[in-house]
């Protein structure tokens, strides 16, 4: 009887949380362009933090904040295990130049991933489900640092902010998918994300005697072009590796050698058995590589964020929620190269992470961590109503258990 009592419950827990964002929408839009307004870097988001801790006690909850930046609120009973969702929340270091009546009042930084649509929508979630008698508890993390090398996500665990956490949930936003889809993907949805500097040194000399030194532009350049060469041999192609350098610094006349020269990269996969051994593979080409040339070398490599690997089971449970908001929502997500530290999470419990669509339909379809991204504020509505259904889905399923 009682498990029947937590289904009866679950039935109408996404009807609610649609309700309750239908209600209070100018509310949550205003949220949303608050946020975006005032922009805040990594571990910088004192006054984000704040905001939401402020949003979410007028609601009647009592948030927990990090030491640093960033809360999780737990929502429903006390004790036992919980269904998480984490957002983002903060900003890069990018200058906004959308035009938009609410866009960044703090210069060179903005939104343009779209954290604060994911905090809008989170803490829209949090603020319906206070609504709601639960038989389960929720626990949503409001999370600092996702943009940074390394990503706070690791703060979040070292924390606390996994414990009796049973199975996590995301979303990002995606402009180059119409509002109103939910793109899903099995396994891996982004790649692992690893710089590499490496810094060549030379006893230097003159262009018209390269023969009695080391040449070091000759070795950046062998490194540059050879090294991913290289591993496109040495690493299986499916697993979408790519080595990418970004910059390459030494010199500075056309007839001297210099002493020293700089080249950093990324270093990219989908396959997380690869990132594991990546840093190993690296470091003997390049030694092989620089070894006719003479010249020294150092490599500072570090490490990002693992692949975020989506739960067969979290998966099918978001895309049957997807469905139950709209028939037609759901489609397949293409794999990214791009990194996030949601992966961190994913290592220690069950989840999965989604695209909500974020383009309006008309015009151009921008790109994230660009100045000119303009989310289309429909796919707020979306995401919550996509995460009252995860709820449901969830109590049901843990109900038939």
């Amino acid at each position: 009887m009682e498990d029947q009592g937590i289904v009866a419950e679950a039935v109408g827990i996404a009807a609610k949380v649609g309700q309750w964002v239908k209600a209070n929408e100018a509310t949550i839009l205003g949220w949303r362009r608050h946020i975006h307004t005032h922009p805040e870097l990594s571990n910088e988001e004192t006054a984000t933090t704040a905001f939401i801790a402020g949003v979410l006690e007028q609601h009647g909850l009592r948030p927990v904040r990090f030491p640093a930046t960033g809360l999780y609120v737990d929502i429903g009973p006390a004790g036992g295990q919980r269904l998480a969702f984490r957002a983002d929340i903060d900003a890069l270091r990018v200058t906004e130049i959308t035009g938009l009546p609410f866009a960044s009042a703090t210069p060179g930084v903005s939104h343009a991933c779209g954290h604060d649509v994911h905090a809008t929508i989170c803490l829209a979630l949090a603020c319906a489900l206070s609504t709601i008698e639960l038989d389960y508890g929720i626990r949503i993390i409001f999370q600092p640092a996702e943009e940074v090398m390394g990503g706070g996500a690791l703060d979040v665990i070292r924390w606390g902010g996994l414990q009796d956490v049973a199975a996590i949930y995301a979303l990002h936003v995606e402009p180059s998918i119409r509002v109103g889809q939910i793109g899903v993907r099995t396994g891996a949805i982004t790649s692992a994300a690893d710089v590499l500097n490496l810094e060549v040194t030379g006893p230097g000399g003159h262009t018209s005697r390269p023969q009695k030194t080391a040449d070091v532009i000759y070795a950046l350049g062998a490194v540059a072009t050879q090294l991913p060469a290289l591993l496109s041999r040495r690493v299986d192609p499916r697993t979408g590796t790519v080595m990418v350098f970004g910059a390459i610094e030494a010199g500075g006349a056309a007839n001297a050698i210099p002493k020293i020269g700089r080249l950093a990269g990324t270093i990219r996969t989908s396959d997380i058995t690869v990132w594991r051994g990546i840093e190993g593979l690296i470091t003997e080409l390049i030694d092989q590589i620089l070894a006719p040339t003479g010249c020294g070398h150092t490599l500072h490599y570090t490490r990002g964020v693992p692949p975020v690997l989506n739960d067969d089971v979290a998966t099918a449970l978001i895309a049957q929620a997807g469905r139950s908001v709209d028939p037609h929502a759901v489609i397949s997500a293409p794999q990214s190269s791009g990194g996030e530290d949601f992966s961190w999470y994913l290592e220690h419990v069950p989840g999965a992470m989604v695209r909500l669509g974020a383009w309006s339909g008309a015009g151009n379809k921008q790109d994230l961590h660009q100045g000119d991204l303009n989310v289309d504020e429909r796919a707020i509505p979306v995401g919550v109503r996509l995460f009252g259904a995860v709820v449901e889905q969830y109590f049901a399923a843990v109900a038939s258990e």
